[in-house]
C-alpha cells in the first residue's frame, strides 16, 4: 500500500462510501434486517462462503440478490451477534465506478444449548469485495466470505 499525499475530493468520498458500505452490511446483520443487508447488493450480485480461507473451492455460492435471503437468516439461530470491523483496503479504477478491496471481522456469536448453557463462537473473517457504483451509490457486486479461524467457548452472562 503506498501512502496518499494528496486525496481528490471525489476518491474520498467514495473511499468513505465504501467504507459506510461495508460498516452497514455489519449493523444490518446484528440488528437482524436482512432486507436492509439485500439493499446493499447488486441485482446480479454473487456470494461466496469459504469456511476454510485456504480451500480452493468455496463452501456456498450464491447468485442474484435473491437468494441471499437465506444467508441472512441463517443469522437468527443465533441469540445474539456483534460484528467488530476492523482495518480494510481499497482500489479504485481509474474511471471511479468500480472498485476492489478487502475488510477484515471480529464476528461473535451468542447460542443457548438445550440447558441454557450459553456458548460463543468467534470467527475471524475477511470480505473480498468487488464494488459498483449504480446511480450514485456503492454496492456489492461480490463478496466473499473467507473464515480464517473459529473459536467457541462457554460464555457466562
Amino acid at each position: 500500500m503506498s501512502p496518499h499525499a494528496t486525496v481528490p475530493p471525489g476518491e474520498a468520498a467514495d473511499r468513505l462510501a465504501i467504507r459506510e458500505l461495508v460498516d452497514a452490511y455489519a449493523h444490518c446483520a446484528d440488528r437482524r434486517d436482512a432486507k436492509g443487508q439485500l439493499a446493499l447488493f447488486t441485482e446480479d450480485c454473487r456470494f461466496l462462503v469459504f469456511m476454510d480461507a485456504t480451500a480452493a473451492e468455496p463452501t456456498q455460492e450464491l447468485h442474484g440478490r435473491g437468494s441471499l435471503a437465506p444467508v441472512f437468516d441463517n443469522l437468527n439461530t443465533y441469540r445474539a451477534t456483534t460484528h467488530f470491523n476492523g482495518q480494510s483496503t481499497v482500489s479504485l479504477d481509474t474511471d471511479g465506478r468500480r472498485g476492489s478491496g478487502e475488510s477484515y471481522c471480529l464476528a461473535h456469536h451468542v447460542s443457548y444449548g438445550a440447558d441454557a448453557e450459553r456458548t460463543i463462537m468467534v470467527a475471524s473473517i475477511r470480505y473480498l469485495d468487488e464494488f459498483v457504483k449504480q446511480d450514485g451509490t456503492w454496492l456489492f457486486a461480490e463478496r466473499r466470505l473467507m473464515v480464517d479461524w473459529t473459536e467457541t467457548r462457554p460464555s457466562t452472562p
